[in-house]
């Protein structure tokens, strides 16, 4: 009996000091680091710039006012289809201004005035006439003397010049009598056209093209001035598309790469190509306030017509750049991804543990990187590794 005691506890205290370093053992083994893991493939890869970008017709007309004048209110409306020639805006000629009560006064003062500087040149015109008239029988009766013998050279040649002034001084007066009427006339019509219409034939602004109506600037009637924007005129069916890019990568887009549009409303997919990258840029402040240097993009659609007309003048639309695309590319995740030095590196998972790989990279996008050598394709890579990871250490996929 007391041998089963002693053998009893001689089992219970193995037993407890097994368990205590079966505790010891796994509480000071190393853990395996959970991380993400993702495996070395091929598949396509594309490298994009994507940006968003707006429509706009490729040829649109400004019509403007070609001269002074009062627009008569324009009837058409945005969208109305419009023909080569049709008429746009009639203006008519400036209208008068309105007199107050004070200047309505002052003018009929002036007509007054007017009228009496007619009847003061008719009464210096009648008296010239006149004079002439006595200067020239004057001059005519001293001329038969002269022919009697009578009277000298010098008398008759004398009574010639007065003649001769006279009738001058009368013309000089009938002159001034023919002015004083047109001033008269001159305030007369002044008084009677304040505050009228217009008058006289209005000038017709008529379509530059044929398409249709995008702006209306200006649609109620009133004064405008020479070269003052009235209404634009285009055709919607030909449409290319404005897409504002960062300048660092505007260097990279050329002429004639291709563009695909994704999330612009319609189903499917839209294509075109870069027709032309302006060479000049402009500074925008960005929504973080911050300013960029960007550059217009111009698009050209080369899907069919039929796939985008659904689009209109000034349409969003989210473009993306191809600069480089290819079907069978080894890659990993691009945030697999680490610098070694000037080199870039990887960490693969062998056997559980993490190894430590120099890669040499290719093409990269925002999600994934090709691989040129360092990895084989299934091989499996460790991606956003922490400082936890280490070369050797062991790893659990999270």
């Amino acid at each position: 009996m007391t041998i089963n005691v002693q053998s009893r506890r001689r089992i219970l205290l193995a037993l407890l000091a097994f368990l205590i370093a079966a505790g010891l053992f796994l509480g000071f083994r190393s853990q395996p680091i959970e991380v993400d893991i993702a495996t070395a493939q091929r598949a396509p890869l594309r490298v994009t710039v994507e940006q968003e970008g707006r429509t706009r017709v490729v040829d649109r007309y400004v019509v403007t006012a070609p001269v002074n004048g009062y627009a008569r209110r324009i009837l058409h409306d945005v969208g109305n289809a419009v023909e080569r020639g049709a008429t746009l805006v009639e203006l008519e000629p400036v209208r008068s201004e309105v007199l107050d009560a004070r200047r309505r006064a002052e003018a009929q003062a002036r007509i007054g005035a007017a009228q009496a500087s007619v009847s003061a040149a008719e009464q210096r015109a009648s008296a010239a006439a006149s004079n002439a008239s006595l200067a020239h029988k004057e001059s005519q009766r001293l001329h038969a003397l002269r022919q009697s013998g009578y009277i000298s050279a010098t008398a008759d040649d004398q009574a010639a010049t007065t003649a001769e002034r006279s009738a001058a001084e009368l013309r000089s007066a009938q002159f001034s009598v023919a002015t004083a009427k047109h001033e008269l006339e001159a305030a007369r019509t002044n008084l009677s056209y304040a505050a009228s219409g217009g008058s006289g034939k209005p000038v017709i602004v008529p379509s530059p093209v044929a398409g249709r109506v995008l702006k209306i600037i200006r649609k109620s009637e009133g004064t405008v001035a020479a070269g003052q924007a009235l209404i634009e005129i285009g055709d919607p069916r030909a449409l290319e598309v404005e897409v504002d890019v960062l300048s660092a990568d505007a260097v990279r887009i050329r002429p004639g790469v291709r563009v695909v549009f994704e999330r612009w409303g319609g189903d499917g997919v839209l294509e075109g190509t870069v027709r032309v990258v302006e060479p000049a840029g402009f500074t925008k402040i960005s929504a973080l306030g911050v300013e960029e240097q960007r550059v217009w993009v111009i698009v050209a659609f080369t899907s069919a017509p039929a796939t985008w007309q659904a689009l209109g003048d000034g349409y969003r639309v989210e473009a993306s750049f191809i600069l480089w695309e290819a079907n069978d590319v080894l890659q990993i995740p691009a945030s697999a991804l680490f610098r070694d030095g000037t080199d870039w590196a990887a960490y693969a998972v062998v056997e559980g543990k993490a190894v430590k790989r120099r890669v040499e990279v290719g093409q990269r996008n925002g999600s994934g990187a090709q691989l040129i050598s360092g990895f084989k394709d299934g091989e499996q890579v460790i991606v956003h590794p922490d400082d936890r990871v280490r070369e050797g250490v062991k790893v659990v996929d999270r």
